[in-house]
């Protein structure tokens, strides 16, 4: 386990067109390294024997912890690699005080479902997410 690097930008959005659900986030370099310079912990990679196995986004905005990108590779599913991202992310968040996490879960992504269930994770009814495209 370690955090994404600058170094990391091209890797980690091959990674995610790859192995990510919805990739039609108009992913791009700039923003990726936005996101590490401004906070060099909040990307988590995980590898194996060298090979990047899987990654989360582990936010921390100041006032709430929020988890995005959970992305694991086909070859390396449901081999724990998931628990294993959730609970650094967790592990980071406690150091903040953190008392909720949130994650951000594509409603046709069943195989994250069970993933996220099984860390204790569950939607939340009484929400939805307000979205507006910023031009």
């Amino acid at each position: 386990m370690r955090n994404g690097r600058l170094a990391d930008v091209d890797a980690l959005l091959s990674f995610w067109i790859e192995a990510a659900e919805g990739t039609d986030r108009h992913d791009d370099p700039a923003k990726v390294v936005a996101l590490i310079e401004r906070d060099p912990e909040a990307v988590l990679i995980a590898e194996i024997d060298g090979e990047t196995a899987g990654t989360l986004i582990a936010g921390w905005d100041g006032w709430r912890a929020h988890l995005y990108r959970l992305a694991v590779a086909p070859a390396r599913r449901r081999q724990g690699v998931g628990t294993v991202l959730i609970r650094a992310a967790e592990e980071r968040f406690a150091k903040f005080g953190a008392f909720r996490a949130d994650a951000m879960v594509l409603h046709d992504n069943v195989l994250a479902h069970h993933a996220w269930s099984a860390a204790g994770y569950a939607p939340q009814p009484q929400w939805s997410r307000w979205v507006k495209a910023l031009s």
